[in-house]
């Protein structure tokens, strides 16, 4: 992603917010609604205008749902502030759980490559060999 400086990206219009976050108008629209992004300020005719800050929370939003995070588990995280607010212990609380989950995703993925190896070895010919 392009570095954004703050006179580049002061007073954008959503589609650019779209297109510099890569994340889609309706998506944005959504993240407002739930509270997961400010509402932003409007112009006299009532348009949107974001800064930097928003676009900032959508890359992390992004950035965040690719690594596998809920809705619910980004929330907290921004709800934390950062970095320089968060305590160590709310964030480590947040990634133990993830962890978790990552885990368990990798065992039953185990499980399904063992499961599909066998069906694998034993489909080699015309007819299943299931004895």
């Amino acid at each position: 992603m392009r570095i954004i400086t703050s006179s580049r990206a002061q007073n954008l219009a959503i589609g650019e917010l779209s297109k510099r976050s890569g994340v889609k108008i309706e998506t944005i629209r959504y993240y407002e609604r739930v509270k997961m992004l400010p509402a932003p300020p409007r112009t006299a005719s009532g348009r949107r205008v974001y800064g930097t800050t928003d676009l900032r929370i959508l890359a992390f939003i992004r950035r965040s749902r690719e690594l596998g995070f809920s809705l619910d588990e980004i929330r907290a995280l921004l709800r934390l502030g950062g970095p320089a607010k968060a305590s160590c212990h709310e964030v480590r609380e947040i990634a133990a759980h993830h962890l978790e989950d990552i885990r368990a995703k990798l065992d039953d993925l185990k499980k399904l490559e063992r499961l599909l190896s066998k069906t694998v070895a034993r489909c080699s010919g015309r007819t299943a060999s299931w004895g």
